[in-house]
């Protein structure tokens, strides 16, 4: 697979579906869905220029420092970090970039994940301001906050659908502007959902996006997922997340192993290492 990316035989979406299932991640198990990454940071100009490097995300870090003043909190958090039963590692990042709350998230506007939002939220719909309403105002929060750290799931580049509120679900509307929440909001460049799919997708498919998605993918699913090269790009999670952080057969205490294996569905998974 590797040589047929290389040789530009297979498309940079398909070559991260195929790792994404080499990994151990599927469409079947919210907990472990498919990762892709923000591949741009223009949201707002009338034209989207993808001849321009500076309208892409930098591939290399993580989303949570992509915005440079993010990396010293982040450097802080990881350097003063001790646990005093010394079972948990040190981690750059209490959240994680992929997890079923995330997915839910993004996809609220379409069956089954909107009765599953509402059965994650005790049979409601979270409060407005916490859902997904706009593509812009999601990329600022997350250059805001190096607590959010959410990367993208497979649909932003081939499913208009989930854009549209169809089946007119009452969202709430936002406490500061009122503005009712109901399509989401898209980019500047984006005249409909169809338009915003095939820019995005065109963007993944771009000159610039081939030419550093390995940075991306070594930070997911490569050699800086864990160990020193990890520490170095800033990109250490909560140790739950890791394959192979917890025996969970070890554990003889059916309380503690329930908890446990709650924490690691809801919280994220790291993909297995490619």
């Amino acid at each position: 697979v590797l040589q047929k990316w290389v040789n530009r035989e297979i498309s940079n979406f398909d070559y991260l579906i195929q790792l994404n299932t080499m990994a151990g991640r599927t469409y079947n198990d919210l907990a472990q869905y498919p990762v892709f990454p923000w591949i741009l940071r223009d949201y707002t100009s009338e034209e989207l220029d993808l001849n321009n490097p500076a309208v892409f995300r930098d591939l290399s870090k993580p989303i949570g420092v992509v915005n440079e003043k993010n990396a010293k909190a982040v450097k802080e958090k990881y350097e003063s970090f001790e646990d005093p039963l010394g079972m948990i590692d040190k981690f750059h990042y209490g959240t994680h970039y992929s997890n079923a709350a995330g997915v839910m998230h993004y996809l609220i506007r379409v069956e089954p994940f909107t009765t599953l939002h509402i059965q994650l939220q005790s049979g409601r719909f979270d409060c407005a301001d916490r859902q997904f309403h706009s593509i812009p105002a999601t990329w600022q929060a997350l250059m805001d906050n190096p607590n959010d750290v959410k990367e993208l799931i497979p649909e932003f580049f081939y499913f208009p659908e989930f854009l549209e509120n169809q089946n007119g679900f009452n969202l709430g509307q936002l406490q500061i502007s009122k503005e009712v929440v109901n399509d989401v909001v898209l980019p500047t460049w984006a005249h409909s959902p169809e338009d915003f799919i095939y820019k995005h997708r065109k963007a993944l498919e771009s000159e610039y996006v081939s030419a550093h998605l390995h940075e991306w993918i070594d930070l997911i699913f490569g050699y800086k997922q864990r160990g020193p090269a990890a520490v170095e790009a800033l990109n250490v999670f909560y140790y739950c997340t890791y394959e192979g952080a917890v025996d969970l057969d070890a554990l003889t205490d059916d309380k503690e192993r329930k908890a446990l294996e709650g924490m690691i569905n809801n919280f994220g998974q790291t993909p297995c290492q490619l």
